[in-house]
């Protein structure tokens, strides 16, 4: 048997706001697990278990304040004891982290090509600007990132593209393993199974250890060894993908499993409502936003060639009935997030018209629009990133009732206490506390329970469960349809998860490239796709089925 590369013995850890005055609240409490050369864990369960504490505790990223129990042994060497030069030597080259932000990693003042190159030099100065060089292009290519964009900045690129460069990051050291966190919460299925493809085979043909923190169980299968499933700071069940899969031993274990294939069971009734006897809620007519790339000083004076045009929103035609959800699906920087931005005047449209409620609003003056955003809401995909952090959970909530001027702070009060108990977070307790304070999954009902406040007509979600594991997963998208009956909501549903779009939409669009390649009933797109995009997507998203089956 060959040695552990990696191990965890008994580790314990609690943060600084967890170890007050009574009994520690650990984050982690008593983990043991091993790791060798060239093997794949996938580590899985809720939102707030301790999979991410893990894996930052690989790393010694945790706060200097944090209490710390057990150890954690990488090629027989005490993670915990390590001198300072010895830690900054060891994350990089021994072990690399992708977290599940990227933005969190990538300085918004340096450009990609040089924020690879100062890493790359920080660790091997040996290497001229040259040889850096064109290790980082290679390296960026390995994930898809052409070298035409060296020059530009993180805020240039689709959140998708921005995970790429993080993965790239984590690879240009060429560690003994990698922790990935996350990695492919914010990429569509088709550049998701790119860059899972990438990695194991970087694994394989490297031998290096890969653990992936995930909520994605059907990932997890088709790219792991072994799996490990913590539930509250503890690994309730451990073994390889297809026992785990096939035979689940602890009951969490199974109830994760049966929320993941609730989502991808195909529903019988909600592709088959007819919305088109209605005048459509939302009518979007040869929309487009397009973007110049500027040319720098000298590239004016010298070059003869015409700017650049990116066409992120190029002639969409879509209608969106009353009582509604329409699921707009596609891959990262395909034009989904424009689009809705577009739609709502966020962004201004470079040509073509929305009407919503009969009113065209392109055309409507700011105050008129502003009184019309109160019927038109948004959902992000990054709920704590929406939140403002100084404010406690009731005073965002109440946010949008006094920006409108809807009500008195009692009687602002009194609603948003109601609305927390529809989202199933009922009591003070809730409305007192701070995002921080909470989970992924609350956080998020925090999120729908400030969107709703205002009693909108039309709901945009963008991305609104991709963050969130599988069971929590579904508690929401059943509160969202709950909520939709309840209020008498229209849904426009942003997503790159298939089989989410599968199970919460009337209809799906399928957009690449700024266009609508393909839109129609839910049960009619995944029966009988008619555009190769669409096939290639539906063929690219992993089924849990299929994954607990085929893994070896």
């Amino acid at each position: 048997m060959s040695e552990a590369l990696f191990c965890v013995e008994n580790l314990r850890v609690a943060y600084p706001y967890q170890t007050g005055g009574g009994e520690t609240n650990w984050a982690v409490d008593g983990v043991s697990l091993t790791l060798k050369a060239g093997e794949r864990l996938g580590l899985v369960g809720e939102s707030g278990c301790g999979k991410s504490t893990l894996g930052r505790a690989a790393m010694r990223l945790l706060p200097a304040a944090t209490k710390i129990e057990g150890r954690v042994i990488f090629e027989g060497q005490s993670v915990f004891d390590m001198q300072p030069e010895q830690l900054r030597r060891f994350r990089g080259e021994a072990v690399s982290l992708v977290f599940q932000d990227p933005m969190t990693r990538l300085d918004p003042l340096m450009t990609i090509g040089e924020h690879c190159m100062e890493t790359l030099l920080a660790h091997q100065p040996h290497l001229n600007r040259k040889q850096a060089k064109e290790k980082v292009i290679a390296t960026l290519e390995a994930v898809k990132i052409p070298a035409s964009r060296w020059g530009q900045y993180p805020h240039e690129f689709s959140g998708g593209m921005r995970q790429r460069v993080a993965i790239a990051l984590a690879l240009l050291l060429e560690p003994k393993m990698i922790v990935a966190d996350e990695p492919t919460t914010s990429l569509d299925v088709t550049v998701a199974a790119e860059i899972m493809q990438e990695l194991t085979r970087l694994v394989r043909e490297r031998n290096l250890a890969l653990i992936l923190i995930s909520h994605d169980l059907a990932m997890v299968g088709e790219y792991c060894d072994r799996i490990a499933v913590m539930y509250a700071g503890k690994i309730v069940e451990i073994g390889t993908a297809t026992d785990v899969f096939q035979n689940p031993q602890h009951q969490y274990t199974r109830s994760l499993l049966n929320a993941a294939l609730h989502i991808q069971a195909e529903k019988n009734t909600l592709s088959q409502k007819s919305f088109q006897s209605q005048s459509p809620l939302l009518l979007v007519r040869d929309l487009q936003k397009h973007y110049i790339i500027e040319k720098n000083f000298l590239e004016r004076l010298f070059s003869k060639q015409p700017e650049q045009i990116i066409k992120a929103v190029d002639g969409i035609n879509l209608e969106l009935y009353p009582g509604e959800i329409l699921g707009l699906v596609g891959e990262s920087g395909c034009g989904k997030s424009t689009l809705s931005r577009t739609i709502l005047q966020l962004v201004k449209p470079t040509g073509g018209k929305v009407e919503f409620m009969g009113t065209d609003l392109t055309k409507l003056s700011p105050k008129a629009l502003r009184q019309k955003r109160r019927q038109m809401q948004m959902i992000f995909q990054d709920p704590h990133a929406c939140l403002n952090p100084m404010m406690t959970v009731g005073q965002s909530i109440a946010d949008p009732l006094f920006i409108h001027k809807l009500a008195t702070p009692k009687q602002a009060k009194e609603m948003v206490l109601q609305m927390l108990e529809r989202v199933g977070l009922a009591g003070k307790e809730f409305y007192d506390r701070f995002p921080a304070e909470l989970s992924g999954g609350q956080q998020q009902r925090v999120a729908i329970a400030r969107a709703l406040i205002t009693r909108p007509q039309l709901v945009i979600c963008d991305e609104p469960v991709s963050m969130l594991d599988a069971s929590v997963q579904t508690q929401v998208l059943e509160l969202m349809l709950e909520l939709k009956e309840e209020f008498q909501l229209t849904y426009l549903f942003i997503t790159h998860d298939l089989w989410v779009a599968r199970f919460f939409c009337d209809r799906i669009a399928v957009m690449n490239s700024g266009k609508i390649v393909e839109i129609g009933p839910t049960r009619q797109i995944f029966a009988h796709p008619q555009h190769p995009y669409t096939q290639t997507l539906i063929q690219a998203a992993p089924l849990l089925a299929r994954s607990s089956t085929e893994v070896a």
